[in-house]
């Protein structure tokens, strides 16, 4: 009888998602058993994703859960940490078929980008990654989204790798994104596979105080989108 070796431990960003609740079911079903999970205080508008990831690396049973505190409405620049509105309602042009080497046009990204926040956030996964000696990182990154983040598409992600490599002791060290080639429904439907409770998601931008999602900003209606083109009910309360 064949011994199988067990899946090394991996580090996930986790932001209380639907996207990044999906990447950590994902890992799971992928045997990654020892699971480390981290969290950002970064300045955003509101906390309740934070609470949600809490929830979200409970129910999943993760080794440990973290929650860093920095503070990127030091530069601002984004409606998610500036005293800029957050558009709501606007019409989204979400493809779901755009290739990755179209993830960006010559369209002004929107408001709601935070600049260099995935970059931030790995930064910190990596640090962590290197103390533990873990090689591997997930993160819940999509390609496909609507906005066209430059910080979402797969050069990206390999751009990263390839310095990590370079810059500390994980030679090995591996960037995984399960999500990346994925619109919303498929991620949806993958996710409802896998048992993911969508529930314990929150997407929205500018909740109300009690945490109910307003319903009407690009994050909001973005998944709105992805849960009736996967033809299942979205578990959201909206305000």
């Amino acid at each position: 009888m064949s011994i199988i070796d067990p899946m090394p431990p991996a580090i996930l960003l986790l932001s209380g998602g639907l996207d990044s609740a999906t990447c950590l079911a994902e890992a799971r079903a992928n045997a990654f058993d020892l699971i480390y999970t981290l969290a950002f205080d970064y300045g955003q508008r509101h906390r309740h994703e934070l609470s949600c990831a809490i929830k979200i690396a409970t129910h999943y049973q993760v080794k440990e859960h973290r929650v860093v505190t920095i503070d990127l409405r030091a530069f601002g620049g984004s409606a998610l940490t500036a005293d800029i509105d957050v558009p709501k309602d606007q019409i989204i042009d979400a493809p779901t078929h755009r290739t990755p080497e179209h993830a960006i046009t010559n369209k002004p990204l929107p408001i709601t980008y935070v600049p260099a926040r995935n970059t931030i956030f790995l930064s910190y996964a990596l640090a962590w990654a290197d103390v533990l000696g873990i090689d591997d990182v997930f993160i819940g990154v999509n390609a496909l989204d609507f906005s066209g983040y430059p910080d979402c598409r797969p050069d990206y992600v390999a751009a990263f790798e390839t310095m990590a490599r370079l810059g500390t002791r994980r030679t090995q060290f591996r960037i995984h994104a399960p999500l990346v080639h994925l619109t919303k429904a498929q991620i949806i439907r993958r996710g409802l596979e896998l048992g993911v409770d969508y529930a314990m998601t929150h997407s929205c931008y500018d909740p109300t105080p009690t945490g109910q999602a307003c319903g009407h900003c690009d994050s909001c209606i973005l998944r709105k989108r992805g849960f009736i083109d996967a033809g299942v009910s979205d578990p959201t309360v909206y305000a």
